[in-house]
């Protein structure tokens, strides 16, 4: 049981050290590789016709957005 403890501890030490280091640094958290635009992709369908699908996802978002865009209250 003393060693639960103290792997524990240890853990929560390690944790609360860097919680207060990205406290202080104020950085976003991001991926070590760069995510897609380190390898030069724009988006994440970086396909030059998208898929049916994703055409109607983009017709919906942008239905959405007029929507919303007309009803603006400000």
């Amino acid at each position: 049981m003393l060693y639960f403890l103290i792997t524990f501890g240890v853990f929560a030490l390690v944790i609360a050290a860097m919680a207060i280091g990205y406290i202080i640094q104020r950085k976003t958290i991001s991926g070590s590789c760069g995510g897609l635009g380190g390898i030069g992709v724009e988006k994440a369908c970086d396909c030059p016709d998208p898929c049916d699908n994703r055409k109607k996802k983009m017709a919906k978002e942008e239905a959405r957005r007029k929507m919303l865009e007309e009803n603006r209250i400000i």
